[in-house]
């Protein structure tokens, strides 16, 4: 087993514990075989990353993470994971399957999974009751809450529930969104940015890696599917970017491209029941123009627009987006769109 190199370390909040600026986002590696899953996560290790972000919903980035550190190396690391249960009796069934996925006897931090409410602590009903018992038992050391609304992400700051909040920032982020910094700040709660990459649209990563640097007290996760993925950060950690006016002019050309309106491909408006992949098809004319076109030209790409037409705009989606996006607009527009890349000679 290798030793874990230096890397630089920021207090996540009131937890006090020391976590690499740069951590790792668990969601995308999901979609890679275990073998190399697990390849990629001991490089992780040995390069000093010691943070861990996963769920329960991320179907097997659990057991992914178990297989790798389910040994001597779980000492050493920050396992934090997730849970979308909406009562007491389904967070504590969710916490024994990640316990049993992660090959551990605890996580250091449990947060509640994008709740479309905040909950009473005292309620015993409530997910947030059974966390905070699953802490005293020894199950859980730390709580945390992740969301996509700012609203409710203040108010769980506010709450002094929690002491972690997990909200999208990247340098797309409005002035609202980047003011829960110095609110969890004020109230020495431990801030995670998700979605770093605004969902793939930010396609240069020194940019946006830059850009969250300079809030010493924000903790990125970097979603990372591929061994090249993980080198490209441990690169930029080991000679960190400083924002620039070239990069601030890069940023705002991006703002302005993108507009609000944008989807982030965040994926809570999945499933829909046409079996159209909104969380992609939506941003197509946004991933068309930022990178190689020819990718999403491919027959099994044209397969997947033509489900759009099957769209029946039952609202479904719409009442689920976080940001309130008519996502069936956007799938009309991005079909359209679609076509005219097709037909261009």
């Amino acid at each position: 087993m290798h030793a874990q190199k230096a890397m630089s370390h920021t207090r996540l909040g009131k937890t006090n514990l020391q976590v690499s600026r740069t951590a790792f986002g668990a969601l995308p590696i999901q979609r890679t075989p275990l073998k190399e899953a697990v390849a990629i996560l001991h490089r992780a290790y040995d390069a000093g990353i010691n943070f861990y972000d996963t769920a329960r919903y991320y179907t097997d980035s659990e057991s992914k993470l178990g297989a790798a550190f389910g040994d001597g190396r779980r000492s050493a690391i920050i396992l934090a994971t997730k849970s979308g249960a909406t009562t007491a009796d389904g967070l504590r069934a969710d916490l024994e399957t990640s316990l049993r996925n992660l090959k551990t006897d605890y996580v250091d931090l449990l947060q509640l999974h994008n709740p479309a409410q905040l909950y009473a602590p005292d309620d015993p009903a409530s997910p947030l009751y059974a966390m905070l018992e699953a802490q005293r038992q020894g199950k859980v050391r730390f709580v945390g809450i992740t969301n996509h609304s700012i609203e409710r992400a203040r108010g769980a700051v506010l709450s002094t529930h929690y002491d972690t909040v997990q909200f999208p920032l990247s340098a797309l982020s409005d002035t609202r969104d980047l003011e829960l910094i110095s609110l969890c700040q004020q109230h020495d709660v431990g801030l995670i940015a998700m979605k770093a990459l605004a969902g793939g649209l930010l396609a240069q990563a020194r940019i946006a890696f830059a850009f969250l640097r300079q809030f010493e007290h924000v903790v990125p996760i970097w979603g990372i599917q591929r061994m090249e993925e993980l080198e490209e950060f441990i690169q930029l950690e080991a000679d960190p970017p400083h924002l620039d006016d070239a990069m601030r002019q890069a940023i705002e050309k991006d703002k302005a491209e993108l507009g609000s309106s944008f989807c982030r491909g965040c994926g809570y408006c999945m499933p829909c029941p046409e079996g159209i992949n909104i969380s992609w098809l939506a941003r197509m004319p946004l991933m068309l123009r930022r990178a190689p076109t020819h990718v999403y030209l491919s027959p099994e790409w044209q397969a997947q627009m033509e489900k759009v037409k099957n769209c029946r705009d039952c609202g479904l989606c719409r009442a689920k987006c976080p940001y309130a996006l008519d996502t069936p607009a956007l799938l009309r527009t991005a079909l359209a769109d679609y076509a005219t890349f097709l037909s261009a000679p």
